[in-house]
């Protein structure tokens, strides 16, 4: 780390400290060649996920549209806030850790799928009937039996 008063590259740590809820460290250091201190803040480097939608347009990943759209699936429903937190966290997690930069709406539907057919079967036909884009009573109730079927 370059020193900001002399320049010289070589510095030690002194202090290291969590900031911003673990989001990032803080660091105090001395210079090896002047002695004076000063701060660093050391943070994760992200890349930003793209979404490829279905008209093939791309826009940077958002959590709150996630969040949005599975609130709206459990509207009236025994879900809490902190399930649905957990449920975007998860599946950003997972889309963060996956090599690809480039993700599409199905996959991201998928993962909310699979997490919502574990908390709640009617959030999870709520959300499948608008992401699958049902077109008539009978792929409803194909989506129905199969649920039916699993749970056998």
């Amino acid at each position: 780390m370059k020193c900001p008063y002399c320049g010289y590259e070589e510095s030690k740590v002194i202090d290291s400290r969590s900031a911003d809820d673990g989001e990032r460290i803080r660091r105090r250091r001395e210079c090896l060649k002047c002695g004076k201190r000063f701060t660093t803040h050391e943070v994760i480097e992200t890349v930003p996920l793209i979404v490829v939608k279905r008209d093939k347009s791309r826009e940077v990943f958002d959590r709150n549209k996630l969040t949005a759209g599975l609130l709206r699936a459990c509207e009236k429903r025994p879900v809490s806030i902190e399930q649905i937190e957990n449920m975007v966290n998860y599946i950003e997690t997972r889309l963060q850790s996956s090599l690809d930069r480039e993700i599409t709406t199905m996959q991201i539907g998928e993962l909310a799928m699979e997490q919502l057919k574990n908390i709640d079967e009617v959030s999870y036909v709520r959300f499948a009937s608008v992401y699958r884009q049902f077109k008539d009573i009978n792929t409803f109730m194909d989506e129905l039996n199969k649920l039916l079927t699993e749970k056998k």
